[in-house]
Parts: C-alpha cells; sequence; structure tokens
C-alpha cells in the first residue's frame, strides 16, 4: 500500500470518526432539548394558567403558588439522579436516556389534558404536582446520563468544545419553548390564551419527544461492559469512595444553577412583576437574549479547553460575586427595554462561563463506573435545594418586602462557587481542569 493511499484511508477514517461524534452529540442533544422543553413550557406559561389550577388570591400569590409546585418538581431531582444513573453506569447510558425522555413526554401530556379547579376542585392543584414530581424524575435523570454520554463521546482537546452542546440544547429548549409563546401572544388573543391555548406548548412537548426517541435508538453505547459489570457500578458504595468530588461539585453547582436560573426562567417574571414590563415586551427580551447565550455556549466550551475548567470556574465565580446585585439593582427600575436587554446578557455571559463546562467538568471529576450517578446525583441535589428553589425564595423575599436580600443570596452562592473552583486542580493528559 502506498504512503498517498494510507494517507487518505486515514483521512476517511478521521471524517467517518467526526461524523459519528457528530450523530453522536445530535442524536444525545436531541432528547436533552426536548425534555427541557417540555420542564421549561411550565414555567413560561404559569403566567397564563395560574389562575386555572390556583383561582384565589392576588397575582403574586398565584405565580408564588405555581412556582411552588415548578420548585417541587426539583425536589424529585435527587431520586431521578439515582435511578438514572444506576440505570446508566450498571446498564447503559443509553438505556436510561431512553426511559428519560419516555417519561418526560408522558407528564407534559397529563398536564396539557388536566381539567382545572373549576372542574375537579383540589384534584387540579394536586394531579397538577404529580405530572410535575414525574417530570421531574425525568429530568433529574436525564441531565447526569447526558453529560456522561457526551463527555464521553468527545475527543480530548476538544471536550470542552463538544459538551459544551449539552447547555446549547438544554438553553435551545428553553429558547424554544419561550418562542412558543411569543408566537402564541402574537397570534392568540389574551383571553384565549388564558383559557386553553397554554396547554399547546405541552402537547407540541409530547410530539417531538416520538422524534428524540427514534434519534436516540440510533445511539451507540459509551460505556464498557468491564465497568458495567463491576460489583460498585452504579452504586452509592462506588459514589462514597469519590465523596470529595461528590461535595465540591454540590459547592460550584449550588452556585451555577442559582445563577442560571434567576437569570432565564425567573427573569421574564421579574421583568414583569418587578420591572413593570408588559409580558410581550419581556417575553420578546427573555427570547433574542436566550438565543445569543446558546450561541455562547461553544465559543465559552473551547476557551476552556485552551484555559482550563477551573480558570473557566473562577472567571464565574467571581463575576456572579461582584456583578449580580449591581445587574438585579439596575434591572428593578429599568424603563428601557434595550437597557434591559443589556443588562440581561451581560449577566448571561458570566453564567456561561459555567454553563459552557457543567457537564464534562462533572464527568471529568468521575471515574466510568460511577459517572452518570455522581454527575446526576450530586447536579440534582444542588438543584433542588438552589436552582429549582430561586423563583419561590425570590417571589417570597418580594411578597414580605425583602426582595433586595435575594440579590445578596445570589451573589453569595456565586462566592461560593469561586471558593469551590480553587480547590480544583490541573490534570494532565489532555484533560485541563
Amino acid at each position: 500500500m502506498s504512503e498517498t493511499t494510507t494517507i487518505n484511508n486515514r483521512m476517511t477514517q478521521s471524517g467517518d470518526d467526526t461524523r459519528h461524534r457528530i450523530r453522536a452529540i445530535v442524536g444525545a442533544s436531541s432528547g436533552n432539548l426536548v425534555e427541557w422543553f417540555d420542564f421549561y413550557v411550565y414555567s413560561f406559561c404559569s403566567i397564563y394558567f395560574a389562575h386555572i389550577f390556583f383561582p384565589s388570591g392576588n397575582t403574586t400569590t398565584q405565580l408564588l403558588q405555581t412556582a411552588g409546585v415548578f420548585a417541587a418538581g426539583f425536589l424529585m431531582r435527587p431520586i431521578g439522579g439515582w435511578l438514572f444513573g444506576y440505570i446508566a453506569d450498571k446498564y447503559g447510558r443509553k438505556r436510561s436516556m431512553l426511559i428519560s425522555v419516555c417519561m418526560m413526554c408522558m407528564g407534559s401530556l397529563v398536564i396539557a389534558c388536566l381539567p382545572g379547579y373549576a372542574a375537579i376542585g383540589t384534584w387540579a392543584p394536586a394531579l397538577l404536582l404529580v405530572a410535575r414530581l414525574f417530570q421531574g424524575l425525568s429530568v433529574g435523570g436525564e441531565y447526569g446520563t447526558s453529560a456522561t454520554y457526551m463527555s464521553e463521546v468527545a475527543v480530548e482537546g476538544r471536550k470542552g468544545f463538544y459538551a459544551s452542546f449539552q447547555y446549547v440544547t438544554l438553553i435551545g429548549g428553553q429558547l424554544l419553548a419561550l418562542l412558543v409563546v411569543v408566537i402564541l401572544q402574537q397570534t392568540m388573543a389574551e383571553s384565549s390564551l388564558r383559557e386553553w391555548g397554554w396547554r399547546i406548548p405541552f402537547v407540541v412537548g409530547a410530539v417531538l419527544a416520538i422524534v428524540a426517541l427514534w434519534l436516540r435508538r440510533a445511539l451507540n453505547e459509551t460505556s464498557q461492559k468491564e465497568s458495567r459489570n463491576l460489583k460498585e457500578a452504579g452504586s452509592l458504595k462506588g459514589l462514597w469512595r469519590n465523596r470529595k468530588a461528590f461535595l465540591m461539585v454540590l459547592g460550584f453547582t449550588a452556585g451555577g444553577s442559582l445563577s442560571f436560573y434567576t437569570f432565564t426562567t425567573y427573569m421574564q417574571k421579574y421583568l414583569v412583576n418587578t420591572a413593570g414590563m408588559h409580558a410581550n415586551v419581556a417575553s420578546t427580551l427573555m427570547t433574542v437574549a436566550l438565543f445569543i447565550f446558546m450561541l455562547l455556549q461553544p465559543l465559552f466550551g473551547a476557551l476552556s479547553d485552551k484555559i482550563g475548567r477551573r480558570s473557566s470556574m473562577l472567571c464565574f465565580g467571581a463575576l456572579s460575586a461582584l456583578g449580580t446585585v449591581p445587574i438585579l439593582t439596575a434591572l428593578q427600575n429599568v424603563s428601557s427595554p434595550w437597557v434591559a436587554f443589556i443588562l440581561v446578557v451581560m449577566a448571561l455571559l458570566a453564567v456561561s462561563f459555567y454553563t459552557s463546562i457543567s457537564g464534562i467538568l462533572k464527568a471529568e471529576m468521575f471515574p466510568p463506573h460511577v459517572r452518570a450517578l455522581g454527575v446526576g446525583l450530586s447536579y440534582a441535589v444542588a438543584n433542588a435545594l438552589f436552582g429549582g428553589s430561586a423563583e419561590y425564595v425570590a417571589l417570597s423575599l418580594k411578597s414580605i418586602g425583602s426582595e433586595s436580600a435575594f440579590f445578596w443570596y445570589v451573589s453569595g452562592m456565586g462566592a461560593l462557587a469561586f471558593l469551590v473552583s480553587l480547590m480544583l486542580h490541573r490534570k494532565g493528559g489532555g484533560s485541563k481542569l
């Protein structure tokens, strides 16, 4: 065989390998997008259906009650992180991802078809809560497994870039949910939205899940049989041997998830309920801001491949600790949508240092036989305690006249993320922490 033929064969293999990895990223990401679309639809539509399930009280009280159900969904995430982490480490990443997207689809369909308080009384909010708990279980398992899968399918030296697409699709799901709401706002009367139109996005999410299932069925398994057969694979005992990594992930995820949910899901309500902005204007503003946020993820992921995960996390922690209070204070009294847009994008730039490397950073901290469990459970616990409660804490403090205390709370958790990130160290072998 000539040297030219050998080189051509290597180039073909390299091209096939790249295409395979891209297909794997798309397949894993598709389910991730659907999961987060279904989950975020609840938050964005709650303005329109709060009165249906919680008819008594003023607007803030109704939003507080729906935020409570939203937060309750996060309480199921640790169970989902444990359950699906066990399945992924013991029986394979692919199987875990297929089950999780099916569960999210079912929860979304239940909410789409659920009668209101006027029809079935207290069963309405009770069943809404059950559906959200079901979805929370699914999302709790989705993050850890998809983060693990994407980190294992990526190549050394570009892991940050490839793994950043997890948050591209996560944000994409949130963006798509918001975009659907904006389209409905522009094409339907508000009375129709409040009566039945809010159900449409939940139906859309269920339909999208069918496509995700089809794509995920074609994925190759990334875990090794030897790893799955280990006695401690997917076990809490195996995770206990990596408890330092687990606690560190808890620490910086607490600050990262709180900042993320503050400037994404809660921000729309904040602009409407605090700044007095019209709901349509706030939705449009957040749609554009989230689109920019989504495009930033691969750039910041590639940057982490150059400067290291530790440096990226230190940047996030410092910017979150120092910039949160000034930005939220300025947004509190903002009058111009353009100024509000600039401030939100500035906050999302800081958050991008965390979101772009969130999955890969955690995956690199655990061995393969407990990787999905370690990533999923630690992330789920931190999100249940801090990320999922962001709206509830913010609205609770607002209801008692202490809204600014929430600003300092977010800032303080950013400082915690900075301190924990100082404990990260650089690794050799091409993996940059």
